[in-house]
């Protein structure tokens, strides 16, 4: 798609901010800090992988309550001027030890959402170092500065980051390292207040210095496993040092002329697909943008995809799902069937998973770009920070199901189904687009609209990334964010949907970014969220 300026805004409030366009790199992330630091990464020489993993790292200073090298991480990047892409999957699996019998022994009905057993083995960092290592051109030796120099000598907090920050203060002050390490005097820095994170600093230029093995390998790993037992949990050197990635092909779906790529399971990638393969046979440009016909439509499919999610989808290695029949033709059109209008399906989804991630986006000089999406799941994941070197772990053990007859059901050595997912799109075998939405389960619903916003309503992309939201919240549950008519919540909740338009913390819709390749021009389009305090920014 080839956009014309100035194009359409949003269809009920104006876009806050115009389409970044810059002519060599485009860098867009949830913090001004990060953004700058992967713009200086282009600058300087390096690629669009360069510039991501220098952007996570500061991410992980400078947003600490969403991402961590403690958690997990995904990526789709673009390679060989825009024409080859390839994913990364680097998600963490259970402890060796964990196990069914030894949850429901506990008392548990569902693993926990914060302690040492909500812990699996973060990935994070290894995936970081490894997506440099094969596609980068720059070391963690020079990439890691920016984030040590922020934890070192501090940061003023931003304004939402600080709202986030003040829910977890009960959570942090339950772990004498987390609250040491995250509150100042108790309590969650305000916004404004310079917050340094020196133990922090002093992981990350060990890790500049010796590789990230030290992480999973030694005296750092005996670390982090005690930390995790002495929480509850079961993790033990061995599992750290078993770690590892897997590079994976993307899967995709044609959709109004372009092919969406997505990464395959244990991600939920695969939903984002079949919401649009069921959308695409209904002439969406046709309905009005944000009334009740479209919103019903949208409402229904993604109910649909998020059942076959919570029956599918999980680690591919023990258990594939169905792709292949999820995302053909055929079953899109028998999902159609099942949407009625003015008249609302019963759920088939399990309740709604909220979480914290930050997701970024950059594309280089070359015509490559990186979708990069690093989490530690809820607000400061586990709860748990290693004494004395100002990781956080996370909790994604939690999405593990602890019903012995389901497939993400928890098993030594499997990783959970995920919710964080990098997108990319393409035109005519050519890299278009690096998008993403962050948000737990609003990630493929956020994926679907932001599409729809830009491919099928014709909006610019800021003006589709700030376009009010629906969001899926389980059983008949739809929220509608703010900027959504009364009418069309009215004929919503006429039909038998369960309205609610809040009052919602601000990631209740996600936060997204997208940076955008113009093949004709040979320029960088991008935008970030305004529900979040970050910005697009380029060279």
């Amino acid at each position: 798609m080839r956009f014309t300026y100035p194009g359409k805004r949003n269809w009920d409030t104006p876009a806050q901010r115009s389409v970044v366009m810059a002519p060599q790199g485009m860098a867009a992330s949830s913090h001004p800090l990060a953004t700058r630091a992967g713009v200086r990464v282009l600058e300087d020489g390096g690629n669009a992988v360069d510039a991501a993993v220098a952007m996570v790292a500061v991410l992980s200073v400078v947003e600490p309550y969403s991402v961590a090298a403690g958690g997990d991480a995904f990526a789709l990047l673009s390679l060989e001027d825009g024409e080859k892409v390839v994913g990364l999957n680097a998600s963490g699996r259970a402890p060796a030890a964990a196990d069914l019998d030894t949850y429901l022994a506990k008392g548990h009905e569902t693993v926990p959402v914060t302690g040492g057993l909500s812990v699996t083995v973060p990935g994070a960092l290894s995936g970081w170092a490894e997506a440099l290592e094969r596609y980068g051109t720059m070391g963690l030796d020079t990439l890691l500065r920016p984030a040590i120099t922020y934890a070192e000598k501090g940061y003023p907090v931003s304004q939402v980051i600080a709202g986030e920050w003040a829910r977890a203060e009960e959570l942090l002050q339950r772990d004498p390292a987390a609250a040491a390490t995250y509150l100042i005097d108790g309590k969650a820095p305000r916004a404004g207040q310079v917050f340094q994170n020196p133990d922090l600093a002093r992981t990350y230029r060990r890790v500049a210095e010796d590789g990230p093995e030290l992480f999973y390998q030694g005296e750092m790993a005996e670390a982090i496993a005690a930390c995790v037992r002495a929480g509850g949990g079961l993790m033990t050197p061995d599992d750290l040092a078993a770690h590892s990635n897997q590079w994976v092909d993307p899967i995709s779906l044609d959709y109004r002329g372009h092919t969406v790529l997505e990464l395959p399971p244990n991600g939920q990638g695969a939903v984002a697909l079949e919401i649009l393969n069921i959308l695409s046979g209904y002439d969406l440009a046709g309905l009005e943008p944000g009334g009740a016909e479209y919103l019903h439509l949208i409402g229904e499919a993604i109910k649909i995809a998020f059942g076959d999610r919570d029956r599918y989808i999980t680690d591919h290695d023990f258990s594939p799902a169905p792709l292949e029949r999820l995302l053909s033709p055929s079953y899109g059109a028998a999902c159609r069937e099942m949407i009625r209008p003015g008249a609302v399906l019963e759920p088939g989804a399990a309740p709604p998973n909220n979480g914290d991630t930050v997701y970024l986006a950059v594309g280089d000089s070359q015509g490559n770009a990186a979708s990069f999406i690093s989490s530690i799941f809820t607000h400061f994941g586990s709860g748990l920070v290693v004494p004395g070197t100002g990781i956080l772990l996370h909790c994604r053990g939690r999405s593990f199901s602890l019903d012995p007859e389901h497939a993400n059901r928890l098993e030594p050595g499997k990783r959970p189904m995920h919710t964080i997912i990098p997108g990319m799109l393409m035109k005519d075998g050519l890299l278009e687009a690096a998008f993403g939405v962050m948000g737990g389960d609003m990630q493929p619903q956020g994926h679907a609209q932001f599409l729809v916003n830009t491919l099928d309503f014709g909006l610019d992309l800021q003006a589709s990334m700030d376009a009010p939201r629906l969001r899926y919240m389980g059983g008949k549950s739809m929220y509608l964010e703010d900027g959504i008519s009364q009418e069309s919540a009215q004929r919503m909740a006429a039909w038998g949907h369960t309205v609610d338009q809040g009052p919602y913390p601000t990631n209740e819709v996600g936060g997204g970014q997208v940076v955008w390749r113009d093949q004709e021009q040979g320029v960088w389009l991008g935008a970030s969220d305004r529900r979040k305090d970050g910005c697009a920014m380029g060279y």
